[in-house]
């Protein structure tokens, strides 16, 4: 019989190992990410058994207006999945879910698919599942992804930014500098956007710390002017942008097109996939053409990331 409990950080141990072992799993669903921001979020993420043994997990929260979400701290993450998941118990993991919910009055869940390239394994069965609860699609995001073996290549303005960087003697490299770039990142957002980066200075150092191997910082210098960069988030299949940022300066010379280009060919290490992330506001229904574009002048197309409510 499938069944699910509450998480407790008892349990930590065994669902950090569950998540490296899953098929679906990412550094992003450890505790040691996900509880960084526990003080904003009341967790009801649920662990689901199979008699005594773990075969999903689910990172959630309960939101003030009693609704569940998978989860409001995460850009996805429905229910990650061991590599012996089949569509038949996933069906039986959401009638658990379902049960769950109104045993203790919630009636709405929020539900954010995670995207195919990030499956070491095929894990489409939640979709299905999802379907069969007749689960509402209603926000849908276009996001930017190359894929590595069959990149269309460079588009015109691509290379001519390229070609700037390298008259310029642009020089990339990894850094610790966080606190420099996201003073950078600050002033785009603030400027341009009347809006703050998602984590805050002391966050992302404290991100990076923790998962070195997942959380890395390109800059580019004119010399020894810091000129931006970005920081990627890094897993078994996908190198991310998590954050971009050029100073205006950089974007007089190329930067950003230099610091990218030096990425795609020195540092995804076999990786078949690099993600620039969403060019969608006001849930998914304005796309930003001009910020799309670009990530399409590197090669990039579009995939989609969906976002399900369930109905109790």
């Amino acid at each position: 019989m499938i069944t699910l409990k509450r998480y407790t950080p008892e349990q930590q141990p065994a669902w950090d190992a569950f998540i490296q072992s899953a098929k679906n799993g990412l550094f992003l669903f450890e505790r040691a990410y996900m509880d960084y921001h526990s003080d904003r979020f009341e967790d009801h993420s649920l662990m689901g058994y199979n008699g005594d043994e773990l075969i999903a997990v689910l990172p959630a929260n309960l939101a003030s207006d009693g609704a569940l979400w998978s989860h409001q701290g995460l850009t996805y993450g429905g229910f990650i999945s061991g590599k012996r998941m089949t569509a038949g118990a996933m069906l039986q993991l959401f009638d658990a879910l379902k049960s769950h919910c109104q045993e203790i009055g919630i009636h709405t869940v929020y539900y954010k698919a995670i995207p195919y390239f990030y499956h070491q394994l095929p894990a489409g069965e939640d979709l299905y599942a999802l379907f069969r609860n007749d689960a509402v699609l209603y926000r849908r995001d276009a996001s930017s992804l190359i894929y590595t073996g069959t990149n269309p290549g460079y588009g015109k303005g691509t290379k001519a930014s390229l070609s700037k960087g390298r008259k310029a003697g642009l020089q990339v490299t990894v850094s610790e500098d966080y606190d420099a770039f996201m003073e950078i990142e600050e002033v785009i957002l603030r400027t341009r956007h009347n809006a703050k980066p998602t984590h805050s200075r002391a966050e992302i150092r404290l991100l990076a710390d923790r998962f070195p191997q997942h959380i890395k910082l390109y800059t580019v210098h004119d010399g020894n002017t810091l000129l931006g960069g970005t920081i990627t988030f890094i897993t078994a299949q996908v190198m991310h942008t998590q954050y971009i940022a050029i100073s205006e300066a950089g974007r007089n010379v190329g930067a950003l097109d230099t610091v990218i280009d030096y990425i795609l060919r020195e540092e995804l290490d076999n990786r078949p996939y690099f993600s620039f992330g969403t060019s969608t506001e006001d849930g998914g229904r304005y796309l930003n053409e001009g910020l799309i574009r670009n990530k399409e002048s590197f090669g990039a197309r579009t995939i989609v990331l969906d976002f399900y409510k369930l109905t109790y």
